[in-house]
């Protein structure tokens, strides 16, 4: 039987929503009410996640949007995005710890190895501080005093009195390709994410990460974050792909890509080599569209397909050892809805249980 896997939809905090990609639409950019109608019709759909991104240039805030959406929520958990480049960690573990108390213990938290706006790091010295920052809150919030002598802070701190439900830091999800973003997830994280790629890169990456992982004493779980496109027949999936281009400009396209603050990332550049190498209708292989890597930044493929095509490629992600899946689509509302009646319930799923291991 295959086995149980977290099922997570994305709310388009960063105004990354559309009918027709590149075609703004004041009804789908990111307000509270948009934001918050997409987490609610995601719960009532039966996901186990969402994912809340972050970006400082676009749409509202995230820390904020966390925890006034929370009290809304009775049974989903919140991937909360968190630019460690724009936090003070000691303050950042108060707040995640606050927030985990108003869900009842369901938070979860993305680290974003980001700059501070305004400001450069290099790579490296912007990886390790992301380092030092989730070593920080995993003592923190596991209720343990501070002791840390690092390069970015130096900390000598008692763990807050608001603690996490569990009493335990929350699963940190973190993605990056480049050679630094590798080593930090080996080092610190609890689920490396992964954005799309053909089957046989991705199991080389996790063969990879695992490797990297155990060199520290530590094991690593893995998630996988990808756009979909389902309806009732192949020939409807592949035409509303289609619809989603239908009116897009390459230049209007090309700008979006650009806005985004990690355009230049070499996850970026990995989606754009996927994309460059598809074939002329946009598929990298069978049923992974690239298409929307057009008009966006980041994740740029879509497993595009009818209800037991998607099922399929999700299952063959989850053989390879993917346990956590972050999906969204365009309108995210109503392809959230799509993916659950079509697919969610044809899945063994749920949210991914805490395993403990040294910070």
């Amino acid at each position: 039987m295959t086995q149980s896997c977290e099922i997570s939809w994305f709310s388009a905090l960063c105004d990354d929503d559309y009918e027709f990609l590149g075609v703004p639409d004041p009804l789908l950019r990111s307000s509270w009410e948009h934001c918050r109608d997409i987490v609610m019709g995601a719960e009532s759909g039966g996901f186990d996640n969402i994912l809340l991104p972050s970006g400082y240039a676009l749409g509202i805030d995230t820390t904020a949007f966390a925890a006034a959406i929370a009290p809304l929520l009775q049974r989903m958990r919140l991937l909360m995005a968190v630019r460690i480049g724009e936090s003070w960690p000691p303050q950042l573990a108060r707040q995640i710890a606050t927030i985990d108390q108003m869900l009842g213990g369901r938070l979860t938290v993305n680290i974003i190895s980001s700059d501070l706006p305004g400001e450069t790091l290099p790579s490296g010295p912007r990886y390790a501080r992301t380092v030092e920052a989730m070593h920080i809150l995993k003592t923190m919030l596991n209720g343990e005093p501070l002791d840390h002598d690092g390069e970015f802070w130096k900390l000598k701190l008692d763990p807050p009195r608001i603690r996490t439900v569990s009493g335990k830091a929350p699963l940190l999800y973190f993605g990056g390709l480049s050679e630094d973003a590798r080593e930090a997830a080996a080092k610190g994280c609890d689920v490396y994410l992964m954005w799309p790629d053909k089957e046989d890169v991705v199991k080389a990456t996790i063969a990879d990460m695992q490797a990297r992982a155990g060199k520290h004493g530590r094991s690593l779980r893995f998630g996988y974050r990808v756009h979909v496109v389902v309806r009732e027949t192949e020939a409807e999936a592949r035409a509303a792909a289609d619809r989603l281009l239908s009116k897009l400009d390459a230049e209007a396209g090309a700008a979006i890509r650009a806005q985004s603050l990690d355009s230049k990332s070499a996850g970026v550049a990995a989606q754009a080599a996927l994309r460059e190498g598809a074939s002329d209708d946009g598929y990298a292989e069978p049923h992974l569209w690239t298409g929307i890597g057009r008009a966006r930044s980041g994740c740029g493929a879509a497993i595009v397909g009818d209800p037991d095509q998607v099922l399929a490629k999700l299952q063959a992600y989850q053989a390879m050892g993917i346990e956590a899946f972050i999906l969204s689509g365009y309108p995210h509302a109503a392809e959230a809805d799509l993916f659950a009646r079509y697919v969610l319930p044809k899945m063994k799923h749920g949210p991914l249980i805490q395993m403990t291991q040294a910070n």
